[in-house]
């Protein structure tokens, strides 16, 4: 059974007029799609900015209304218009981790101040300055950076309390939208080595928006590709990876750069 299942699930937006004798024109930002995200497992959903992967990830996510189509979690629909209070049984059930680290960090609060803000916000009982420690610890944070603030950790270190933020309140599904294209080599591979060990030793079900398509093939064991608002190809990462089927998948690992063998 999915945990997650979108059907017929479409967004458009209205677009500005430029005068007033110009009509009401709508673009399409997500086509009819229909997606099915099984419990326990990893989908990376890839594609070129514009192709509709952020706007997808808002509507599965109740960030978003859509036009048309539904969407339920748990076997429970989705209402992304009902007031904020009623989608907490949703929120508890997700994490999301956002691209830029320190734009997604309250600068006046400390490291456990943030971390604990989900259990707060939506009344989870629970011994919350254990369970801060216990979540820095899983990250590999020390104890005594709780009490400093965003501006005194480095990026790395700054998204590993995003990904704190995240999963200290336990959902059953971790999202991340690009969670490592803001940081440089050597971190990206220490968060991307901490978010496979999470996989290991949890039931996470992760669903990463990346433009990085080793990182989805090192985290994703499903693989969804986007082409202008539509699902063009999915299916085991492996598969669409090494056999790719469509044109625009095609295209998209062409585009990866190669670094040429040394001459002897």
């Amino acid at each position: 059974m999915s945990l997650v299942e979108a059907r017929g699930l479409r967004r458009d937006f209205v677009v500005p007029k430029r005068s007033v004798f110009e009509r009401t024109r709508t673009q399409t930002a997500l086509a009819s799609t229909d997606l099915d995200i099984v419990e326990g497992s990893s989908v990376g959903i890839i594609g070129e900015s514009g192709s509709g992967k952020s706007t997808l990830i808002r509507l599965l996510l109740g960030l978003d209304r859509p036009t048309a189509g539904r969407v339920s979690v748990d076997g429970r629909t989705v209402e992304a218009s009902a007031p904020a209070r009623s989608l907490h049984w949703l929120r508890r059930q997700t994490g999301l981790v956002f691209q830029d680290p320190y734009a997604s960090l309250d600068p006046r609060m400390t490291a456990a101040q943030i971390i604990a803000e989900p259990l707060w916000a939506l009344g989870i009982d629970a011994d919350h300055p254990a369970r801060v420690r216990e979540v820095l610890a899983q990250v590999g944070l020390e104890q005594d950076m709780a009490d400093r603030y965003p501006h005194e950790f480095s990026g790395g270190q700054r998204q590993r309390i995003a990904l704190a933020r995240a999963i200290v309140h336990r959902p059953r599904i971790l999202v991340g939208d690009e969670p490592l294209s803001a940081l440089d080599v050597t971190v990206r591979a220490q968060i991307l080595e901490l978010l496979i060990e999470l996989r290991r030793t949890t039931d996470l079900t992760l669903v990463l928006v990346s433009h990085d398509i080793g990182v989805v093939q090192n985290l994703c064991d499903t693989v969804v590709v986007m082409k202008d608002g539509s699902i063009v190809e999915r299916g085991a990462t492996t598969d669409v990876l090494l056999r790719p089927t469509h044109d625009y998948t095609k295209t998209l690992l062409a585009a990866i750069p190669v670094i040429p063998a040394a001459e002897d």
